[in-house]
């Protein structure tokens, strides 16, 4: 094969899944923006997921994977599953129902934030050089910038939108955990298949919880509803993450964790185009503050060797 032919095309092959990274997980907000206000959080998350977890591991299956772990690592699994899919996904996708899905997205943007924040005050953490500590300063003045104003609305009488924060803000930091807890965990089974796995604990947890809250008949069946979940499966959680870890194989850590900071915006613009949505000054001013600490925080981490991504993202978006 003609040694150029090959080149091109593996650039292509690059540029195609850092678009589907980039747009599909971004446009994820969107579609559980929409897909939240016909079904309920708990049963939207938990089909969602019962769904792309059961595709992956019977993908993995028919290439001979291996589909089971040892004992320990089967519970490691769980526990990664609720961190990173329960209680992180699911409190972002509550939170749509109240908030804009670009203000979510910026919101999750601080993600990485929270990461190497849990990592520096560990006691053998890695520690940040001096533009990572002013990218950590940043980020939380960007947060609170986007925050106040909800804060000043719930202090008038209006709690929706400040408690849909703090649950979003508290799933983050779930998921935040969940990646340091994952990079840190020696698990023998191909990355596929946990990710399989954590996506099937996150939707028991999330299904139990539908059926105890007696969600199920609230939610409405229609087409908004139905396309909602198809999109999160199929562009979010097998597309974009097949996309994210053949980046990780074949690209440089520190350009595939540029999603990071891409995917907000993505969110933002998709936002106002598909549902009308509004950026208000201080989501203008949060923006452009968090987006360069969330660099700053990840550039100062990256090690030119790397073979870890430094975000560990699980089919969400992802965060969703």
């Amino acid at each position: 094969m003609d040694p150029s032919h090959t080149s091109h095309a593996s650039r292509y092959s690059i540029l195609i899944a850092f678009c589907c990274v980039y747009v599909f997980w971004g446009a994820t907000y969107t579609a559980a923006r929409l897909g939240v206000h016909f079904i309920p959080a708990p049963a939207l998350a938990g089909v969602r997921l019962i769904i792309g977890g059961s595709l992956m591991l019977g993908f993995m299956a028919l290439r001979g994977k291996r589909l089971v772990g040892s004992a320990q690592e089967m519970r490691r699994l769980f526990l990664l599953g609720v961190l990173l899919l329960c209680t992180g996904n699911l409190g972002l996708v509550w939170a749509e129902y109240y908030l804009p899905s670009g203000l979510s997205a910026l919101l999750v943007a601080i993600i990485p934030v929270y990461v190497a924040s849990i990592e520096w005050m560990l006691p053998h953490g890695e520690r940040l050089r001096t533009r990572g500590q002013i990218g950590l300063v940043l980020g939380f003045v960007g947060l609170a910038i986007l925050a106040w104003p909800s804060a000043r609305t719930g202090l008038h009488g209006d709690w929706h939108q400040i408690v849909a924060i703090a649950v979003l803000l508290l799933g983050a930091l779930s998921f935040a955990g969940g990646s340091v807890l994952s990079r840190n965990s020696k698990l023998s089974l191909n990355p596929f298949v946990c990710a399989g796995w954590e996506m099937l604990a996150a939707s028991f947890c999330d299904l139990v919880l539908a059926t105890s809250l007696r969600q199920w008949g609230h939610a409405v069946w229609n087409r908004d509803g139905i396309s909602a979940i198809a999109f999160l499966v199929l562009f979010g959680s097998l597309v974009g993450f097949s996309s994210y870890t053949w980046l990780l194989q074949n690209v440089p850590v520190s350009k595939v964790a540029t999603y990071a900071y891409i995917n907000p915006v993505v969110a933002v613009l998709l936002g106002a185009f598909l549902l009308g949505e509004r950026m208000h000054r201080n989501e203008w001013v949060g923006m452009l503050i968090i987006l360069p600490a969330v660099v700053l925080v990840t550039s100062s981490k990256l090690q030119p060797d790397s073979e870890i991504a430094e975000i560990e993202s699980m089919a969400t978006e992802v965060e969703t």
